[in-house]
Order: structure tokens, then C-alpha cells, then sequence
């Protein structure tokens, strides 16, 4: 089986060298050549277009930062659709709008190719152990065919339902995880301005219902204020505004997800987009004014 996989960014790098490492052929494409490379000295083959490593694939990985840039590597100029065979699966796994989800599939489906919307759970850390988790959108059957290569870099894979299924998952799962990072954020800034030593806190969240998968990923950086991006504030930004849109597309009210929304546009405009979603700390910080950090 011959993979293709194009976006070798914070999440798709490590996602490729897993499919390497499991012995699958690979050719990659990356706008910077410098991390095709690096899989190059692993035994990848490098493409010089997403229209070339169609030609040379069985299926194709997609890892992109936005709706624009999937189209452009699926439709745009040697773009993927151009490198069409009978046969090829395309599989999605960026965090974009489901109607883009769908359009692509409906275009690739007239050059019969397959196409699967399958982003994941997860940031760089569990991109890099393997243990994300996919939600898949498509023909149930594609999905079946495609599970040794989500094991691959994952520790599951879950099938949603028709295309646009797994982005719409994806979207729902986004919003949960950033209001759980604020709900974090306000509780342990509380604390902290308590005189609460925020490690200790942790300890106390973790051993009931407030406990949450953001807070076992997050309270080490805040308190360690490490902010390098495992998954940027401008991302997490983006992927709220998609659900936004999705919850008016489907008449949901959302108010929860309206503040957070413009909690984190808040951290944008303070200028932490490009570091770790965790840095909207600092605006809660700022307004009470402490610092959130190990107890000296």
C-alpha cells in the first residue's frame, strides 16, 4: 500500500514518521522542503506537488492548518484532484468547516476518488506517542479499509457517519476542550489569588468531577509557564469561529462557546496567538494581578 501524505507541520510530522516506522511506502510534499527532508533520511519519497504524490499513492493524508489551504492542495493548481486515478482515498484529518468537508468529497467523487474527513483528538504530544484518537466521516467501507493506518498513528479511530460527520465531531470536541481550559483558567487564578499553591490545586482537581484531560495537558505548562505551542491560540481561535458558524447552521444556542470565543480573541489581540492555547492564562493573570506559577 503506498500512502501519500502532505503537511508536515506540528501535528502531521510526527503523524508521517509513524506511518513510516510501521513499514508503509511513503511520499510526502510540505511547502518547506526542509521536514521533507527529515522523513527523506527515514526512507520517505518526496513529491514536488500534492499533484505528485497523488500520482504516486494508494491514499492520501491531508494535515493543514485551514479550510483554504485543504482546498488549494485538493483543487488548486497541481493540486490532488489533478493526480486523480480510480481508486485513490483521500483522507482529511485538518479541523475544517464540515461544507468544506463536503464539497471536497463531491468533487473528488466525480473523478472516483473516495474521500474521508478524519481529524483527531489530541495535540503534538499525542501526535508524537501515537495515541490520537480519529473521527471519521465517509463510506463506512473506505473507513474499514483505512484502519491499519489510524492504528498506525493513533490508539483508535471512531466512524461518525456520512462525510462532514467527522469534522462536525471534531468541532463539538474543540468547543468542549476550550471551555474546559477557561474553566481551569478562571478556578485556578482564584485560587491562586487565594494564596493557594496551584499545584496543590491541581491535586485536588484530579481527585473528583472537576478533573479534565486539559487540565492533566495544561496545569504543567501554566505553572511551569512553558507556553510553546502544542496547539497555538490562533488555532484554537479558528476552530471556535468554525463552531460558531456550525451552531448557527444548525440553530443551537451556544452561549458558552460566544465567551470563549471572545476570551481567546482577547489573547490574540494581547499578542499570544502564536504560542500555547494555555497563554490565556496571562489575560486572567493581568485582570487579577498575579502570576499563576510553582510556589517558591
Amino acid at each position: 500500500m503506498k500512502i501519500g501524505f502532505i503537511g508536515l507541520g506540528t501535528m502531521g510530522l510526527p503523524m508521517a514518521k509513524h506511518l513510516l516506522r510501521d513499514g508503509f511506502e511513503l511520499t510526502v510534499f510540505n511547502r518547506t522542503r526542509e521536514k521533507m527532508n527529515l522523513l527523506k533520511e527515514e526512507g520517505a519519497f518526496i513529491a514536488g506537488s500534492p499533484k505528485e504524490v497523488a500520482l504516486q499513492s494508494d491514499i492520501v493524508f491531508t494535515m493543514l492548518t485551514a479550510d483554504a489551504a485543504v482546498e488549494e492542495v485538493v483543487l488548486g493548481e497541481n493540486g490532488i484532484i489533478y493526480g486523480a486515478h480510480p481508486g485513490l482515498i483521500v483522507i482529511d484529518s485538518s479541523t475544517i468547516s464540515p461544507s468544506t468537508s463536503k464539497k471536497l468529497a463531491l468533487e473528488l467523487s466525480h473523478h472516483d476518488v473516495k474521500m474521508l474527513d478524519a481529524p483527531v483528538t489530541g495535540s503534538e504530544p499525542q501526535a508524537i506517542e501515537g495515541i490520537l484518537t480519529f473521527m471519521v466521516g465517509g463510506k463506512k467501507d473506505i473507513y474499514d479499509r483505512c484502519m491499519p493506518l489510524f492504528l498506525s498513528m493513533g490508539q483508535g479511530a471512531y466512524y461518525m457517519g456520512e462525510n462532514g460527520k467527522g469534522s462536525y465531531t471534531k468541532l463539538a470536541n474543540n468547543t468542549m476542550s476550550a471551555i474546559n481550559l477557561l474553566s481551569f483558567t478562571e478556578a485556578v487564578t482564584m485560587a491562586a489569588k487565594a494564596g493557594i499553591d496551584p499545584e496543590v490545586f491541581v491535586k485536588v482537581v484530579n481527585g473528583g468531577g472537576a478533573r479534565s484531560g486539559q487540565v492533566d495537558n495544561k496545569a504543567p505548562k501554566i505553572i511551569n509557564r512553558d507556553f510553546t505551542p502544542h496547539f497555538m491560540t490562533n488555532l484554537i481561535h479558528k476552530d471556535l469561529g468554525l463552531a460558531s458558524d456550525v451552531a448557527k447552521e444548525l440553530e443551537v444556542s451556544t452561549p458558552v462557546l460566544a465567551i470563549v470565543k471572545e476570551i481567546f480573541q482577547m489573547a490574540k489581540a494581547k499578542g499570544y496567538g502564536a504560542e500555547d492555547m494555555s497563554a490565556v492564562i496571562k489575560c486572567y493573570e493581568e485582570w487579577a494581578g498575579i502570576t499563576v506559577e510553582k510556589v517558591k
